[in-house]
């Protein structure tokens, strides 16, 4: 197909395609003259990929070329390309993903373990990982990232919110499985690579939302009209 219908299929405008081949995140089209190229289903499917990631994932352009480097990658084993994924998707302290060279000062004291409340915080991952029986680096970016958040909430006041690590752990074991068990349905490497990605940054976005979904019920029935609470238990 030609540029032109792949807009069409994939409903991202000729330019955007014209920036992704340029950017290394789309390959480009195979030429049939100086100025024409044609384009297949894989290109449609990368590029509904990748708006995935941008628009749902809410990863960087930057950040979907690393991770569909080892997508694309046959000598990574999958489990590096699920390393590279998650790592991806991180949340910082903010909030909101950093790109390199953003954080300030008093963030990058924090990642360099030099923040109030850092130490105890590291301390209380490594316990985590070690009572869970997980085989996981205390030095893995989500680890260090759970550091961070548990810091913050040392430094606001709520360090108690640790006495949860635990069911939040519980209930992200079972999670975690369900994620693999979709993967592993997946037979040609391909699908695989891909299924990992998307099973772990749009599954966080997944996860995040029915979390959200759960709060507005559990506040509901906790704090809201007995009444009404009750019809909504009975349905």
């Amino acid at each position: 197909m030609r540029i032109g219908e792949l807009s069409r299929r994939s409903g991202v405008p000729v330019p955007t395609i014209k920036y992704y081949v340029r950017e290394g995140v789309l390959p480009a089209g195979t030429l049939t003259s100086p100025n024409q190229a044609r384009y297949d289903d894989g290109h449609e499917r990368r590029l509904r990929l990748i708006r995935a990631l941008l628009d749902v994932g809410g990863l960087s352009l930057s950040a979907i070329a690393e991770v569909l480097e080892a997508v694309d990658d046959p000598g990574q084993p999958v489990h590096k390309v699920l390393g590279v994924a998650a790592g991806r998707i991180i949340p910082e302290e903010s909030g909101k993903p950093r790109e390199s060279g953003e954080a300030d000062e008093e963030e990058e004291e924090a990642a360099e373990g030099a923040g109030p409340g850092s130490a105890e915080a590291r301390e209380e991952v490594a316990a985590l990982l070690a009572r869970r029986g997980w085989y996981v680096d205390a030095d893995n970016a989500a680890a260090r990232s759970l550091a961070g958040v548990l810091a913050a909430l040392h430094r606001v006041g709520h360090g108690a919110f640790v006495e949860l690590l635990d069911v939040y752990a519980d209930a992200a074991e079972p999670v975690a499985r369900a994620d693999l068990d979709y993967v592993r349905r997946r037979v040609a490497r391909e699908d695989l690579v891909e299924s990992v990605v998307v099973g772990t940054v749009l599954g966080e976005a997944m996860f995040g939302a029915l979390r959200r979904l759960a709060h507005v019920d559990a506040s509901a029935r906790a704090y809201g009209d007995p009444e009404e609470a009750g019809r909504w238990a009975g349905a």
